[in-house]
């Protein structure tokens, strides 16, 4: 990401302002929008007001509240794959980026985070490999979360990602798959099954000049 000094950056979807405060402590001047409105009062909590962050309600599908060309970076965090409509905040993105400007994002990885995916497990639990079933499916689907509740997700396959990156308008500058750093690993030993999939996935576009 480099450095964020003085540049205009929004965060778009920023739950409880954890990276937006990040941001603005490494002095860049920050807005931050979320479409919950009991997210943003957290944020506005948890933020020193010295930090001088503009906290804005919005669906990051339709931001037409903020103007054309206002952002040299926009970063999104686990935002994106929760939107109905992902092309057209794709192309808010675009419009809302200076020049040149910088959009990176992270998702769950759509190769290995599909419909019916998880863990292949014996009897005692011990976890074998994990499972991918039904990638080319794309739209709404329910994911158990631990053995008794499950939540609404959205699947889309990695081509629809990248193509519709490349329609809004921007070049794809570079891609990470993250995985866990030996701190990390010191830490939370658990992590070392992250090794076996990737969960996640993080796109650096950029808008041409």
């Amino acid at each position: 990401m480099g450095t964020v000094k003085n540049k205009k950056v929004l965060d778009a979807g920023c739950g409880e302002g954890y990276f937006s405060r990040i941001l603005a402590k490494s002095e860049a001047a920050v807005t931050a929008v979320d479409y919950s409105e009991k997210m943003l009062e957290i944020a506005k909590e948890r933020t020193p007001i010295d930090l001088g962050i503009e906290y804005r309600h919005g669906n990051c599908e339709d931001l037409n509240f903020l103007e054309d060309n206002s952002f040299d970076l926009i970063v999104s965090n686990m935002v994106m794959q929760d939107l109905g409509n992902y092309e057209k905040a794709f192309q808010e993105m675009y419009r809302l980026l200076v020049d040149g400007g910088y959009f990176i994002f992270s998702i769950l990885h759509p190769c290995f985070v599909t419909p019916e995916s998880g863990w292949e497990k014996t009897k005692d639990g011990v976890k074998l490999h994990w499972n991918v079933d039904k990638y080319f499916y794309e739209g709404v689907y329910e994911q158990k979360l631990g053995d008794k509740q499950k939540m609404l997700l959205f699947h889309r396959t990695l081509t629809s990602y990248v193509n519709n990156i490349i329609k809004a308008g921007f070049t794809l500058e570079g891609l990470i798959e993250p995985k866990p750093s030996e701190e990390m690993l010191s830490k939370y030993p658990s992590f070392e099954e992250d090794f076996r999939s990737a969960d996640f996935i993080v796109f650096k576009l950029r808008k041409k000049i």
